[in-house]
């Protein structure tokens, strides 16, 4: 490993915490779509409700999440700023794509992607560590389906439940019961997104011999992502709500309790067990599973459709952006 200058060290952290952002802003329509489609609050003050919960989410969850980034997609010490600089290349270019294009596609799998394709770069397919790709790949799946199903019954629990009630009084009971739904979903936002950045920024540290004690991350390190994270999520990223809040299926306040709820579950599971999975898979499984439950032409499949090629097309694309930014970078640094 060899070593960097600290302005070299200090540039690369601030492209991860810039990375984080954009992850915010690119990601902010999966925990504010449903409750600005269902008007319960309006845009403005929606993403500070989600930022809020983003930040705080540190306190609420451990960090498997970081940990499986950081030294469980790539061998750590073959890590070097060049393989940073790769990764995080990737994933920006790919999101910054995406987003000016109104695809929700996964900033996290963005990162994944990136990472691998660097490290391939740097030492080879050999440095990948497969159980945990195959674990996050596996998430790519696992998150969306298991966000449909959850949706899915909690809506029809929720019909049944209320069968005798008014429109009117269910209407407005779940624009009170949505400001929960969308809090937990933030929560598990902030909790599983922030934690990839500081995993990368942890295994760029212990690369450069700057944590004692093996690696982990540092307190400082989770307060600057959940800040950037944050951040990012009060700078919007209007055309990805409108995607997600809208041209998927028309949402009620119900329907929109039932996706985040869902999705918030999902999310809380996979954070648990150290899985990086896709917030944005998983709020479109959770939007298409409450679609389904009143009919299933209500959800405009063609445009589901589309969501999902983004997201087949997301590893491999960001792994190509990414080993060749790597390239670029070792050619340039001799």
């Amino acid at each position: 490993m060899n070593a960097i200058s600290l302005p070299m060290l200090y540039g690369l952290i601030a492209v991860a915490l810039l990375f984080d952002l954009l992850n915010g802003l690119h990601d902010a329509a999966n925990s504010i779509a449903t409750i600005v489609s269902t008007r319960v609050l309006s845009p403005q003050l929606a993403v500070i409700w989600a930022a809020f919960f983003n930040f705080i989410a540190f306190l609420v969850f451990g960090l498997s999440v970081a940990q499986t980034v950081g030294s469980g997609i790539i061998d750590p010490n073959i890590v070097d700023s060049t393989v940073i600089f790769g990764a995080l290349m990737g994933a920006i270019v790919w999101n910054l794509l995406t987003w000016f294009l109104g695809i929700p596609s996964s900033s996290s799998h963005a990162l994944i992607g990136g990472l691998v394709g660097a490290g391939a770069v740097k030492a080879g397919f050999s440095s990948v560590v497969w159980s945990g790709l195959f674990k996050t790949a596996g998430g790519i799946v696992f998150s969306p389906f298991l966000g449909f199903v959850l949706a899915l019954f909690l809506s029809l629990a929720v019909a049944w439940i209320f069968v005798r009630s008014t429109p009117l009084a269910v209407d407005n009971l779940f624009r009170y019961m949505q400001f929960a739904s969308a809090s937990l979903y933030s929560l598990g936002h902030g909790g599983n997104d922030a934690q990839k950045t500081m995993g990368i920024i942890a295994v760029l540290l212990y690369s450069q011999g700057k944590l004692e004690g093996g690696f982990h991350v540092p307190f400082w390190v989770v307060l600057s992502c959940q800040a950037a994270m944050g951040l990012g999520t009060l700078f919007g990223g209007w055309r990805i709500v409108h995607t997600m809040g809208s041209k998927i299926t028309r949402l009620t306040p119900q329907q929109g309790f039932c996706a985040e709820t869902g999705g918030a579950i999902t999310l809380f599971l996979a954070t648990h067990f150290g899985v990086p999975v896709s917030t944005t898979h998983t709020i479109t499984g959770a939007i298409i599973g409450v679609g389904s439950a009143r009919r299933v032409s209500a959800v405009r499949w063609n445009i589901a459709k589309d969501i999902v090629i983004a997201w087949v097309l997301t590893m491999p694309a960001a792994a190509l952006i990414g080993a060749a930014m790597c390239a670029l970078a070792r050619v340039a640094g001799g």
